[in-house]
C-alpha cells in the first residue's frame, strides 16, 4: 500500500508497509501509482521494460515527459522496490494469530482518584467528574489494593504506569502522596518500577503539590485550552467564572521548573473555536513547549460538537498549524505539538502498531471503589465493568473482545494508510459512535490522517534543514 499526497510544497510518498518515506520530484510522484497499478500484472525488473509496458497499458498517456526521463525515474522507483522500501508486502497481518494469543498481563492503572471536580467544563465526558454516576474519592486502602492488583498482574514487566486522573486529583492529594510512597515501597521487593503521572485543572496547584510533582511524576498534563476566551467558555467555575486567570501562572512556573520538558499543556478545540492554531500559538507565545490540543467528541446535539461541514477549516487549519511550528522552528522557538510527534526510524512494537493503547488488557481504569474497566472513557456504563481491585478481572470476555481488536479487525483501518500510526483509533469513540469497538469515528479519522499527513512533512521539512532525522 503506498500513499501519497502534496503538502507545503513538498511531493511526499507513503510506502504503508514499511514505513518509508520519499520526498520525490514531479516525474517519480507521478508515476508512483501507474507502477502500482502495473505491478499486480507483468512488471518487469527492467525499467525500459517496464515503461514499454506501462506505454502499452496507456499507464503514461498525459504525462509531459520524455520517454528517458521516464525510464531514469522508473529505475529509481524499482530500485526503491527492490530494498523493501516501496511497494512492500504487509507483514503484520499473519502476525495477528501470534498476538492474540499472547499472554495477558496489566502495564498501566487509570487511577479516578476523585469523581469530583472543582470547575464545571462544558464538555466534560465525565460529567463534571462523576461520570455519571456519584461523588467520591478514592480511599487509600482502595488505592492499595489497586497497586497490588497491577503489581500481581504485570507478569514479568519490569515498568509500570499508575496515572492520578479524576474529575481533579487535587482534591484528594493526600491519597495520592500517600499511594506514591506505598507504590515506591512495592518497587524493590516485587522487582518494579513506577511511571506517575497526574492530571490537573490546575485550580489547587502550589509550591507544595509542584515540589512533589517535580520530585515523583515522570509526566504532568496541565488543562487549559488556549486563549482566555475559548479557555473561559469552556472550563468554568461551577459559579460561570472563569479559570484562565488563576491557573496560567501556576501553568508556567511548573512548566518552568520542569525545564520546560515532562509535561504537556492539554487543550480541547470544538465548534466554537475552529481556529485552534490560534490557540497553540497563544500556548507557544506564554512560553509552553510541550502543547496538546485535540478535537472534542461529543454528542452531535451539543452546540459545541464538531460536525461533518467543519472539516474543511479544520484539515486547513493543521496544515496551517504545521508551517506555524516549523516557522517557530527556523526561528529557534520549536514547540513540540503532540498530534505532530511521529518516529518515521524507530516507532512503537508491532503490538502497539496494531492494537494501540492496550485498553482492556494492559491497560485499564480503576473507580473510587475499586471497580475495573477498560479505560477511563468506559467508567459508568456498566456493560464494561470488568471486575474489581478484590477479586480481580471475573469478566474475561470483555478482555478477550479487546484483545481482539486491532487494525485488522475493523474493515475501515485495513485500507487506511494511516493504520499503523493510529493504531486503529480509540475504541470508546468507536462504541459510542457505533456500538461496537470494532468501528471507527469518521470524523476522527478525517483528523487523524490529515495530523498523520502534516507530521511526516515536517519531517520532511526538517531532513532537508539538517535538523531532523533523515528520511
Amino acid at each position: 500500500m503506498v500513499h501519497q499526497y502534496k503538502n507545503n510544497g513538498y511531493n511526499i510518498v507513503l510506502d504503508v508497509n514499511s514505513g518509508s518515506v520519499h520526498v520525490v520530484d514531479d516525474i517519480v510522484y507521478d508515476l508512483i501509482e501507474p507502477v502500482e497499478r502495473l505491478s499486480g500484472r507483468d512488471c518487469k525488473a527492467e525499467s525500459v521494460a517496464l515503461g514499454s509496458r506501462m506505454a502499452e497499458c496507456g499507464l503514461l498517456e498525459n504525462l509531459p515527459y520524455k520517454r528517458e526521463e521516464i525510464d531514469e525515474a522508473l529505475e529509481e522507483i524499482l530500485e526503491l522496490k527492490e530494498a523493501g522500501m516501496l511497494y512492500a508486502p504487509d507483514i503484520y497481518e499473519d502476525y495477528i494469530g501470534d498476538f492474540k494469543k499472547r499472554e495477558t498481563v496489566v502495564k498501566a492503572l487509570c487511577l479516578h482518584i476523585a469523581h469530583d471536580c472543582n470547575l464545571a467544563c462544558k464538555y466534560c465526558f465525565a460529567g463534571e467528574g462523576e461520570y455519571h454516576g456519584r461523588r467520591a474519592l478514592m480511599s487509600y486502602e482502595t488505592g492499595k489494593k489497586a497497586l497490588d492488583f497491577l503489581v500481581a498482574n504485570s507478569g514479568g514487566r519490569v515498568n509500570l504506569e499508575v496515572d492520578f486522573f479524576g474529575g481533579e486529583p487535587l482534591l484528594n492529594w493526600q491519597v495520592v502522596k500517600d499511594l506514591v510512597a506505598y507504590g515506591r515501597s512495592l518497587e524493590e521487593p516485587n522487582h518494579k518500577k513506577f511511571r506517575f503521572t497526574l492530571t490537573t485543572n490546575g485550580v489547587l496547584l502550589d509550591d507544595e503539590v509542584m515540589e512533589f510533582v517535580n520530585r515523583e511524576m515522570a509526566n504532568v498534563v496541565l488543562s487549559i485550552d488556549g486563549r482566555k476566551a475559548v479557555h473561559d467558555r469552556m472550563r468554568p467555575h461551577r459559579g460561570g467564572q472563569g479559570s484562565y486567570e488563576e491557573i496560567v501562572p501556576k501553568f508556567k512556573k511548573l512548566a518552568d521548573s520542569r525545564g520546560q520538558t515532562n509535561y504537556y499543556v492539554r487543550g480541547t478545540f470544538t465548534h466554537h473555536n475552529l481556529d485552534f492554531a490560534e490557540d497553540v500559538a497563544h500556548l507557544a507565545d506564554l512560553g509552553f513547549e510541550q502543547i496538546s490540543v485535540e478535537p472534542v467528541v461529543a454528542k452531535p446535539e451539543d452546540d459545541y460538537a464538531l460536525r461533518e461541514e467543519d472539516l474543511y477549516k479544520l484539515l486547513t487549519e493543521y496544515d496551517r498549524l504545521a508551517v506555524e511550528l516549523l516557522e517557530r522552528r527556523k526561528a529557534g522557538h520549536p514547540v513540540n505539538f503532540f498530534h505532530f510527534m511521529i518516529d518515521l526510524e524507530g516507532g512503537p512494537c508491532v503490538a502497539k502498531r496494531l492494537s494501540g493503547c492496550g485498553s482492556g488488557t494492559e491497560y485499564l481504569a480503576v473507580t473510587p471503589w475499586g471497580d475495573l474497566y477498560p479505560c477511563h472513557q468506559f467508567v459508568g456504563n456498566e456493560d464494561f465493568l470488568m471486575g474489581n481491585v478484590d477479586e480481580g478481572v471475573k469478566r474475561t470476555d470483555i478482555r478477550d473482545e479487546f484483545k481482539a481488536c486491532n487494525v485488522y479487525a475493523k474493515e475501515k483501518c485495513r485500507k487506511c494508510f494511516a493504520k499503523f500510526y493510529c493504531s486503529g483509533g480509540c475504541a470508546a469513540n468507536s462504541y459510542n459512535f457505533h456500538g461496537n469497538i470494532n468501528d471507527a469515528y469518521d470524523l476522527g479519522c478525517e483528523l487523524q490522517r490529515k495530523r498523520v499527513e502534516c507530521a511526516i512533512m515536517i519531517k520532511a521539512a526538517l531532513a532537508e534543514e539538517g535538523q531532523g532525522q533523515s528520511l
